[in-house]
C-alpha cells in the first residue's frame, strides 16, 4: 500500500483512553505508527488496506465507443444520470451514466460497484446535437436534419436565434434525453425562455430564419 493510499486519520482502540478514538497516522506501513488525537498516546497499529473494485465502463460518443475503468469502494453507489471523469491514453472526458448492467445481462437504474458488471456512459463535455430544421415559410413537409457539435454546457433557449456555420436558426422546441428527464420539469419544452443544456438534449426543433425553402439539387 503506498503512502498516498493511507488515510491521514484512522479510528482505532487507544491504550491510553481505553476506547476507540481518532488517531493521526504518523508513519504508514504494515504496522503504522499512530497518535491519539484525544490523549496524545503514540503506538503502533495495523491499518487495513482500502478495498477497491474495478468496473468496466463503455463510453459512447457520436456513434463510436471505447472502454475505460471505474474504480471505487465496493459499496459505492452508481446510478443512471451520474457524471464522472474517465481517463484513457487518448483523452480525459466527462461522461454520464446511461445504463448499468449486472451479471446475466440484467439492466438496472442503480447499483453498488461490487455488483455492477458494466457501466454504460456517453460523453457530455462535448456533444453532438441533432436539429430538425423547418423552412422559413412554415412548410413542415420540407424539413431537413442538421447535426452540430457544441460544449455540453451550451444552452439551447426556446425563442433565441443561434448560428452554426451558414445556418441561422430560431429555436422552437427542445426534447430532453431520457436519463436527464428527472432534472427538468418536462420531456419537451416549447415556451419562450425555456432552456436545456446541450448534454441533456435529445433533439432540437428550429426554424430557418434565412431560407424560405431549399432544394436537394
Amino acid at each position: 500500500m503506498s503512502d498516498s493510499d493511507v488515510p491521514s486519520q484512522v479510528p482505532v482502540e487507544c491504550p491510553g483512553c481505553g476506547e476507540e478514538t481518532p488517531h493521526e497516522v504518523l508513519k504508514p506501513g504494515g504496522h503504522a505508527t499512530v497518535q491519539c488525537t484525544v490523549c496524545g498516546h503514540t503506538h503502533k497499529v495495523e491499518v487495513p488496506e482500502p478495498t477497491t473494485v474495478d468496473v468496466d465502463v463503455v463510453v459512447s460518443q457520436d456513434g463510436d465507443s471505447y472502454t475505460a475503468t471505474l474504480d471505487g469502494e465496493p459499496d459505492q453507489q452508481v446510478a443512471t444520470g451520474d457524471e464522472f471523469i474517465v481517463e484513457t491514453e487518448e483523452a480525459i472526458q466527462q461522461v454520464r451514466v446511461t445504463s448499468i448492467e449486472l451479471s446475466g445481462d440484467r439492466r438496472v437504474e442503480e447499483s453498488d460497484l461490487d455488483h455492477a458488471a458494466t457501466v454504460w456512459t456517453r460523453v457530455v463535455d462535448n456533444v453532438a446535437v441533432n436539429i430538425t430544421v423547418h423552412p422559413k415559410d412554415g412548410r413542415r413537409d420540407e424539413t431537413r436534419s442538421l447535426k452540430v457539435y457544441v460544449p455540453g454546457d451550451y444552452e439551447f433557449v426556446v425563442g433565441e436565434t443561434v448560428s452554426f456555420g451558414d445556418d441561422e436558426l430560431e429555436v422552437e422546441g427542445v426534447q430532453v434525453r431520457d436519463e436527464a428527464a428527472d432534472t427538468y420539469r418536462h420531456e419537451k419544452f416549447d415556451h419562450e425562455g425555456d432552456m436545456v443544456y446541450a448534454k441533456d438534449v435529445k433533439r432540437v426543433y428550429a426554424r430557418d430564419t434565412k431560407t424560405a425553402a431549399w432544394s436537394a439539387w
